[in-house]
C-alpha cells in the first residue's frame, strides 16, 4: 500500500527513519519539511512496515526525484514500479512538463527500471556521488 507522509506522521516518519537509517543520518526528514515547502514523501507498506519510499520535490512546473530505496529484501516485487507509477501519476495530474533525477552511473537495476518508465539520460555528472559519476535523467511529460 502506498501512502502520502507529511510532518504531522511522526510515527511513521521514526519508523522510516530506522528502516533507511543510513539514508537519514545527516538530515532527518521532520527538517526537511520544516525547511523546504517543496519536499514530498511517499511511503510503500507492506504488513503495517515500510519496505520502500521516495522523496520527491515539487518545483512550480516540474518534479524533482531526491531519493528512492526500496529495501533490500523486497526488492525486484515490482514495489519500486508501482512508487514510480505513483509519482508519474501525480506529476501529470498536476500537469508538469517534466521529472527529472539522478542516478550513479553504476546503479544497473535504477537506470533500467527508469528507462523502462520513459526517462532519458541527459548529462553525465562527473563525480556527483564523491568518486562515482552521476546521470541527470528526465521523463518529459508535457
Amino acid at each position: 500500500m502506498i501512502k502520502k507522509i507529511s510532518s504531522n506522521d511522526t510515527k511513521l516518519i521514526n519508523l522510516l527513519e530506522k528502516k533507511f537509517e543510513a539514508i537519514f543520518l545527516k538530515n532527518d526528514i521532520i527538517s526537511d519539511f520544516n525547511s523546504n515547502p517543496y519536499t514530498n514523501y511517499l511511503i510503500y507498506l507492506e504488513n503495517n512496515n515500510i519496505v520502500a519510499f521516495i522523496n520527491y520535490y515539487l518545483i512550480y512546473d516540474r518534479m524533482e526525484i531526491v531519493n528512492f530505496n526500496v529495501l533490500e529484501n523486497f526488492q525486484n516485487r515490482h514495489i519500486g514500479s508501482l512508487l514510480l507509477k505513483e509519482v508519474i501519476r501525480i506529476a501529470i495530474n498536476l500537469q508538469l512538463k517534466n521529472i527529472t533525477l539522478e542516478v550513479k552511473k553504476d546503479n544497473k537495476k535504477a537506470i533500467y527500471l527508469y528507462h523502462k518508465f520513459g526517462f532519458q539520460d541527459k548529462a553525465i555528472r562527473q563525480n556527483y556521488y564523491n568518486d562515482v559519476d552521476g546521470i541527470l535523467m528526465e521523463k518529459e511529460l508535457i
